[in-house]
């Protein structure tokens, strides 16, 4: 369509710069939520956004680049993240934040994004320089730090490695269940895996 919004009184009027990008991700999580990854489209999106293709394209190039903004927006604040002053509850307050992002969305919905990611060595080189490169890796880096640097974990057992374990292991989780991992497997991988492991001498 020739304009990107239109008024209740029939005037046309143009959304621009963040308006106009919050009404497309809004549209692209609403569309993943009804139809799921493998059944959205560009053509989906623009109608629900009430903009056109070419908008979107201007700004994302294909579908898997509007699902990873849309994504990276619904995600947890890498720059500020818990500090409780115990580990622990810092760590399972930021793995559920990352879990329950995505409780509005069908499993297939993410099961078919996380399929397509592990096929495609394009979606995963984007997903990971758009979305994971290193943000939620920092974040646990600094939670841990703050830990080591009271005396609660063993310092030289923070690594990059072992800080990124507690996503290894939960993304192992999700694809062989194909479900979004409960709570209760957070707490079972920071009770059984993560924390014995930085505390041990």
């Amino acid at each position: 369509m020739g304009r990107e919004a239109t008024a209740a009184g029939g005037k046309a009027s143009r959304r621009r710069g963040d308006e106009l990008e919050r009404a497309i991700l809004d549209a692209v999580w609403a569309e993943l939520a009804e139809h799921g990854y493998d059944r959205l489209t560009m053509d989906g999106v623009a109608a629900r956004a009430r903009t056109s293709k070419p908008v979107l394209y201007r700004r994302w190039p294909n579908r898997a680049a509007l699902v990873i903004a849309a994504l990276g927006r619904n995600a947890p604040d890498y720059q500020d993240p818990p500090d409780t002053g115990e580990l622990r509850s810092d760590l399972a307050a930021f793995l559920r934040g990352l879990l329950h992002r995505f409780d509005d969305l069908p499993m297939d919905a993410v099961h078919g994004f996380l399929v397509d990611l592990l096929r495609d060595p394009e979606l995963r080189v984007r997903f990971r320089t758009g979305l994971t490169a290193s943000g939620p890796v920092d974040a646990l880096v600094a939670m841990m730090r703050r830990a080591a640097d009271r005396g609660e974990i063993n310092a030289a057992r923070l690594t990059r490695r072992t800080a990124s374990l507690p996503l290894d292991l939960l993304r192992d989780a999700f694809l062989v269940s194909g479900t979004v991992p409960p709570d209760h497997v957070v707490d079972e991988i920071l009770d059984e895996v993560v924390l014995p492991l930085l505390k041990a001498p």
